[in-house]
């Protein structure tokens, strides 16, 4: 059986980790179950492995604020 993996990481998807991540606080595994992917990725992000670029999004995202 082959293990489930991770859809791939958009730019758009990037910017949300990095707002959630440093505006929020919130964890590696709560942003990956957000957007239905695993740690590693939201890792890859903030360390600036994937989209270095990549700036952190503004404004409300979700419609939380």
């Amino acid at each position: 059986m082959k293990p489930k993996s991770s859809p791939p990481v958009t730019r758009e998807m990037a910017a949300k980790i990095r707002y959630l991540k440093l505006n929020k606080g919130l964890y590696n595994h709560q942003i990956a179950s957000m957007f239905g992917i695993n740690q590693g990725r939201v890792s890859e992000v903030m360390t600036g492995k994937k989209f270095p670029d990549v700036p952190p999004a503004q404004g409300d995202l979700f419609g939380t604020d």
